[in-house]
């Protein structure tokens, strides 16, 4: 065993040379990086007017919405911010809501488990568009009129991509049921190829005209003298109390959906204290438990415990312990995340103390993988009794038998798919990571507004026995996937980071993060290199299934991992490209300058300058 190990650390050692497929980007003054080329052109256009990294995000978040690069404008932003004055890091909330009429009592009557994947009854009221203006009105220096500029003159028409085109065909039997988004996006109806084709000119009108709506009434403030943040907020007003509001709740309820104006003008986005641990000295800041950030944290925690490096990179023991903690974790997320808004409130202060992490790693079965890890109790690690103490005792990993028509997920790709992210930096000191989402295709459009209706509301368990903190009650947020990263060395940004792809987005970030801290991979490499996927958590979607043993190695996986592995236990499948597509800048403070990396899975890269 030991053999083995030494050389997969001096495979390592000769990788660190090694050219990664894609070239890292270097910057002085700033990096823009998200999930399309042409998006983060969007965001180096704002560095170009003399704005900030929190203009260029916005920017880019604008671009990626209307690109439908797996996220449309009705859908949800999360973003961690490091502001250089302050020398803090700030997170905000622009998660939508459960809308007024969803109750666990409406789907089951629809015979329903949980609510549905797709259509307006999927949707949570839209919080894109109040996440932009927030960060241009809290940060930011330029006006809407600048940051939306190209996102208009795409909605206005661009050339579409090949896989935004593929998508929409792919998806065109559930597009045909809204007769908004038929429309839109099968221009061709009735041809073989019913969705734009790759390099034709993609037109969203009615989306065009909305977001000049936006700058229209930020204008007129202007122009009536108010002030810079007023003139920002009256786009707000009008997006979500306007005219705007008022075709986006007439064309969802047409469609069936249930989002009503006063769902809109009651929701409200939050600035809030991140969550954070440390790892080894160095600061790493999540989002609270309405997302699924801090089962990184919790695994961090775990995972100091062991000696990683001396293991050697995705050796089986390493895969083993990594698995084993991910799923200690991610049991802890599947039992007690949830809305801190609403009670009972999330045992956060146990789920992160130290003492607790040590109790779960001496929980470990080091021989073969355990298939029921469950979640733990963190409640006396904050001076307290659980008082789910026998719902955790019936509580199982896998949830229980499923009917046949249930079993249709997790599989590889939809279980990694979905999301964008967004992560610019500049030489002032602003860092932002966002990771943006919902309203997919296939998405329903809200009437003439050109809005894509968010489908977050899958998320959501109709019965507390599966999780007591994320029981649908309209108004209340679900828990999320969306994950983005930043993390803090002797006071200065160290990295920033995210990736798309549901349930994966931490497992891939944990690894990522550890291929820099353990093992000293360039930001570049960290991204490409590869990555193990576990399915023993439950999904969030869809049926919220689990696979517990399942594990999808990279296809250069040696034999004798693959050999251990299987003698342990797990079931394994494997993949080409495993690390999921990340988007990270580091942070070179011996130089001053910064470095971009971008995955080589999928279609996201940036600029740097």
């Amino acid at each position: 065993m030991k053999r083995r190990w030494v050389v997969l650390a001096l495979l390592l050692a000769s990788r660190a040379d090694a050219a990664t497929v894609k070239p890292p980007l270097h910057g002085r003054h700033w990096v823009a990086i998200t999930g399309k080329p042409l998006a983060a052109t969007a965001g180096s256009m704002m560095f170009q007017k003399g704005g900030n990294a929190v203009d260029a995000a916005a920017a880019m978040l604008a671009a990626t919405c209307t690109m439908w690069d797996t996220l449309s404008w009705g859908g949800e932003t999360q973003a961690l911010v490091y502001n250089p004055r302050t020398k803090q890091v700030i997170a905000l909330n622009a998660l939508g809501m459960a809308p007024t009429g969803a109750t666990p009592e409406f789907f089951r009557a629809k015979g329903m488990n949980y609510p549905p994947e797709y259509g307006p009854l999927a949707a949570v009221t839209p919080g894109t568009p109040a996440g932009l203006i927030v960060m241009l009105a809290e940060w930011g220096t330029l006006s809407l009129k600048d940051v939306l500029a190209p996102a208009i003159e795409m909605a206005d028409g661009y050339a579409i991509e090949g896989q935004l085109s593929r998508t929409i065909e792919r998806q065109k039997s559930w597009i045909k049921q809204w007769p908004y988004s038929k429309a839109v996006f099968l221009p061709h109806a009735g041809e073989a190829f019913e969705a734009p084709k790759a390099g034709e000119i993609f037109r969203q009108p009615e989306l065009a005209a909305t977001l000049r709506k936006l700058v229209e009434a930020e204008q007129q403030a202007l122009k009536a003298k108010k002030s810079r943040r007023e003139a920002l907020f009256a786009a707000y007003d009008r997006f979500y109390k306007g005219d705007i509001a008022q075709e986006l709740v007439r064309g969802t309820q047409e469609q069936g959906g249930l989002i009503t104006l006063e769902d809109l003008a009651s929701w409200k986005w939050r600035l809030e204290e991140p969550r954070k641990t440390t790892y080894k000295g160095i600061e790493v800041y999540k989002l609270d438990t309405w997302t699924q950030g801090p089962a990184l944290l919790q695994a961090l925690n775990i995972l100091e415990n062991a000696d990683l490096k001396a293991m050697g990179y995705n050796s089986a023991r390493y895969v083993h312990t990594l698995y084993q903690a991910m799923n200690l974790a991610f049991a802890d997320r599947d039992f007690y995340y949830g809305d801190p808004a609403f009670p009972p409130a999330e045992p956060i202060e146990g789920l992160l103390s130290k003492a607790y992490a040590k109790q779960r790693y001496a929980q470990i079965r080091w021989d073969r993988n355990d298939p029921d890890v469950r979640p733990g109790d963190p409640y006396p690690f904050q001076g307290a009794t659980n008082p789910f103490a026998d719902v955790l005792s019936r509580w199982r990993t896998d949830g229980g038998p499923k009917s046949a028509a249930d079993a249709t997920r997790p599989d590889a790709e939809s279980f990694r798919a979905g999301t964008t992210s967004i992560e610019a930096a500049d030489a002032e000191g602003w860092v932002v990571s966002v990771t943006p989402s919902g309203g997919w295709q296939p998405a329903v459009l809200a009437g003439r507004t050109g809005i894509g209706l968010s489908q977050r509301l899958q998320s959501v368990v109709l019965d507390p026995a599966e999780n007591p903190f994320n029981v649908l009650t309209p108004g209340k947020r679900p828990r999320v996937t969306l994950t983005p990263s930043l993390a803090l060395k002797d006071g200065k940004p160290f990295l920033a980071f995210a990736v798309q792809g549901g349930d994966t987005q931490d497992q891939n970030l944990l690894q990522f993060f550890l291929n820099i801290v353990e093992f000293g991979m360039t930001v570049q490499e960290a991204t490409e290199a590869p990555n193990v996927t576990s399915y023993q958590m439950r999904d969030s979607f869809g049926n919220h299934e689990s696979k517990p043993g399942r594990l999808t190695l990279n296809e250069s996986m040696p034999p004798w991992t693959r050999n251990e592995l299987t003698a342990m236990g797990y079931t394994l499948d494997y993949d080409r490209l495993t690390s999921g597509p990340i988007n990270a800048i580091f942070f070179d403070t011996e130089h001053g300058t910064l470095w971009g990396g971008s995955s080589n899975d999928g279609e996201d890269y940036g600029i740097a300058w």
